[in-house]
């Protein structure tokens, strides 16, 4: 059974960094496209930053200089580099992972179960 694990989050100050880790276990044949997306309470989840084999790396207007997606197919891990946080960017961040699991099989999608991140004095 696949599955991915995120971490890195924390509490940090405006300004400061942060990277945030998902790291995916089972059988993981390849991966097609990474995505973080963010989610505040009351607020529809939103599209951070994805990147596919497809396509470069495309970043929400509200982070896109400060937030790099990146990952290594080696250890099947997804990263989010934050950098000069901002209050308005206190949320819970998810990955999705899409993934053939067999050769021959379809795509699917695989989410993280969320890591707090709080940017504040």
């Amino acid at each position: 059974q696949v599955r991915f694990v995120e971490s890195g989050g924390g509490l940090v100050q405006p300004g400061g960094s942060l990277k945030l880790s998902c790291a995916g276990s089972g059988r993981i044949v390849d991966i097609y496209s990474m995505k973080w997306y963010r989610q505040v309470p009351g607020k529809q989840r939103e599209l951070v930053a994805s990147v596919s084999i497809d396509t470069s790396a495309n970043y929400a207007d509200s982070v896109r200089g400060r937030f790099t997606i990146s990952g290594d197919h080696t250890k099947n891990t997804v990263y989010l580099q934050m950098n000069n946080l901002k209050s308005e960017d206190t949320a819970v961040y998810f990955c999705a992972v899409t993934l053939h699991t067999s050769a021959a099989g379809p795509l699917t999608e695989y989410w993280g179960q969320g890591t707090q991140v709080t940017v504040s004095i």
